[in-house]
C-alpha cells in the first residue's frame, strides 16, 4: 500500500483549561493560519493521528476540526494524497507574500536600520536575470563533465561517516588547500603554501573578508575606473572612500592613482583580465603598483577571476607571483572554470595575516561546507580539472572568434572592441551619446542579455556594452549580433 507523506506540523497551541472546546481551538488555529498566509494552497497538512499525537490530545477533537474545515472548503482530501489546503481558495485569502512582509508595514514605533543598508540600490535590471546569448559570467554548463562529477559525488557519499558531518577546518579542507596550492604554484606562478589558503564561498565572500581585515571605515581604496560593481559595493558597505583610478590599454594607471591619493590603504585590481574592459596590466605597471604598495605601506587585492582563458598567448603570471614583500592578497574562484552554483573560491593570504583572516572568518560563518570541497579535491587531483580547462579554452576560443568576426562584419567601425584576447567576455564601446542602459533593456526583451558599460563607472561614463560568450553556441552568435545591431541603430 502506498504510504502518504505527512505534512509539516503547523504551530498550534491548545489549552485544556480554556473554556473553548479543543476541536474549536484546532479549527480556529488552522483557519487563522490559512487566512494570514502561513498555510498556502495545496500545502499538505499532517494526518489527524500525527497531529493528535503531537498535541497530546485525543484524536476525536482533531477529527471534528478537520471535518468542519473540509465542510467549509478550507481543506480538501484526495485519495492517496492525504489532506491539503484547498486549491480553490481566493488569492486574497492565501496570499503568496510571506506573513512578516504582509504585516510589517502596519507596525508602529521606531524601526531603525543600519545606514549601510541604504548605501546600495537594489538592482532589478533585466539584463542580470536572463540566461542566453551575451550573458556575462555565464559558462558552458552543458560541456561540464557531469558524469565524472556525479561519480565522485557518489563515491564521497559512500565514505561519509559521523566525523564528516561535524564542523570542518575553518580554513577549509586541507586536501583541497594542498591541491589548490600545487595548482597555483604551477599554473599561476604564485608563491604560496596550503597553510596560506582559505576556502570561501566564492570571490564575493573573499572580498568581504579581505575588506574587514584590511580596511577601516574611512579608509581610501583605489578601484579601477571602470570597475566590477559588486567589488565596489563591498568596499562601500565597509565605509571605505573609493578613489577611482583610470584604466587604459596597459591596465590601471598607477601614476594617476598616486597623484589622486598616494596614501590609499589598498588597491583593488583585476590585472590578468580587467573587468569590464578586458585589458591586461603591463609588466611595467605591475612593478610600479608593487613598488607603490611597499613604499606607501598599502595592500593590493588581486582578483584573478578567469585567468585560465587566454587566446593570443599563454596565461599571464599572477601579480602575487611578482610580489617580494607580501603585499598582495590573491583571490580566485571556481565559478568561471567549473560552474557558479558550486560557490567555492579561495584567498591566498600573506603569512603574517592568517590569524586575522581566520578570526574574521570565524565570526562570519565558522568555515565552509566540507562535502563539495572533498569532491573538488578529487576532481582536481585526478586530472579532470586540467582536462576540462584545456577543453574549455578551445571551446571559448572558438566562440570568442565567432563573436569578434560577427561584430566586425555587422557593426564595423560603429563600435570599438576591447579585451577580446582573454576571458569569457569582451567590451564594445558605443558612439558618444548612446544610451547603453536603454539598449540593454530593449535587448532583454529579445532574449539578449548584454550588460551596459556605463554603470561600471563612478565618474564620467563611457557608453558601451559588455558581451559574454561563454554560454553562446558558435551557430547562435551571428543572428544574435544582427539583433544587437538593430537595437543599437534604433533611436
Amino acid at each position: 500500500m502506498k504510504k502518504v507523506a505527512s505534512g509539516l506540523l503547523p504551530v498550534i497551541a491548545v489549552d485544556r483549561k480554556a473554556p473553548k472546546a479543543l476541536h474549536r481551538q484546532v479549527y480556529d488555529a488552522y483557519r487563522a493560519a490559512i487566512a494570514d498566509g502561513r498555510l498556502r494552497r495545496r500545502q499538505r497538512i499532517p494526518s489527524t493521528r500525527v497531529l493528535a499525537s503531537e498535541l497530546g490530545i485525543s484524536r476525536f477533537p482533531v477529527l471534528s476540526a478537520y471535518a468542519q474545515l473540509l465542510a467549509e472548503g478550507y481543506l480538501e482530501s484526495r485519495v492517496g494524497a492525504g489532506t491539503v489546503v484547498s486549491s480553490s481558495l481566493p488569492d486574497q485569502l492565501t496570499s503568496s507574500a510571506p506573513t512578516g512582509v504582509r504585516f510589517a508595514v502596519s507596525r508602529s514605533g521606531p524601526r531603525p536600520v543600519a545606514r549601510r543598508s541604504s548605501l546600495l540600490r537594489l538592482e532589478r535590471s533585466p539584463w542580470l536575470l536572463g540566461w542566453g546569448a551575451f550573458g556575462v559570467g555565464q559558462v558552458a554548463v552543458d560541456q561540464f563533465p557531469l558524469h565524472v562529477w556525479s561519480r565522485l559525488v557518489t563515491r564521497r557519499c559512500r565514505t561519509m561517516d559521523a566525523k564528516s558531518s561535524h564542523y570542518g577546518d575553518q580554513m577549509g579542507s586541507k586536501a583541497l588547500r594542498e591541491t589548490i596550492a600545487s595548482y597555483l604554484r604551477t599554473a599561476r606562478s604564485l608563491h604560496c603554501e596550503a597553510e596560506q589558503i582559505m576556502i570561501v564561498g566564492g570571490s564575493q565572500q573573499a572580498l568581504e573578508i579581505s575588506a574587514r581585515v584590511l580596511l577601516d571605515p574611512g579608509s581610501r581604496v583605489w578601484v579601477e575606473e571602470p570597475c566590477y560593481r559588486l567589488a565596489r559595493d563591498v568596499f562601500a558597505l565597509n565605509g571605505c572612500h573609493l578613489v577611482p583610478v583610470p584604466v587604459d590599454k596597459e591596465g590601471l594607471d598607477v601614476a594617476a592613482g598616486i597623484q589622486r591619493c598616494r596614501k590609499a590603504r589598498a588597491a583593488f585590481v583585476t590585472p590578468s583580465h580587467q573587468f569590464p574592459l578586458g585589458v591586461t596590466m603591463s609588466a611595467a605597471r605591475r612593478f610600479q603598483l608593487l613598488d607603490w604598495a611597499q613604499n606607501a605601506g598599502s595592500w593590493i587585492i588581486e582578483d584573478d577571476y578567469d585567468s585560465e582563458y587566454r587566446y593570443e598567448s599563454l596565461p599571464i603570471p599572477s601579480l602575487q607571483g611578482l610580489d617580494a614583500n607580501a603585499r598582495v592578497i590573491y583571490v580566485g574562484t571556481f565559478s568561471k572554470v567549473l560552474f557558479p552554483s558550486l560557490r567555492l573560491g579561495y584567498i591566498v593570504i600573506p603569512s603574517d595575516l592568517i590569524d586575522r583572516f581566520l578570526a574574521i572568518r570565524r565570526a562570519m560563518d565558522l568555515g565552509p561546507p566540507a562535502f563539495y570541497q572533498q569532491v573538488l579535491a578529487d576532481f582536481i587531483g585526478e586530472g579532470h580539472f586540467a582536462r576540462h580547462v584545456r577543453r574549455m579554452r578551445v571551446l571559448y576560443g572558438e566562440r570568442r572568434a565567432a563573436l569578434v568576426d560577427s561584430i566586425e562584419k555587422e557593426l564595423g567601425t560603429t563600435v570599438e572592441l576591447l579585451g577580446d584576447e582573454a576571458g569569457m567576455h569582451l567590451a564594445a564601446t558605443l558612439p558618444k551619446g548612446s544610451r547603453d542602459q536603454e539598449i540593454a533593456e530593449r535587448a532583454a526583451r529579445q532574449n539578449l542579455w548584454i550588460w551596459p558599460l556605463s554603470p561600471s563607472y563612478l565618474g564620467k561614463a563611457r557608453p558601451g556594452v559588455i558581451l559574454g560568450f561563454g554560454s553562446s553556441a558558435v551557430t547562435e552568435i551571428p543572428a544574435a549580433v544582427r539583433k544587437l545591431r538593430t537595437l543599437i541603430e534604433m533611436k
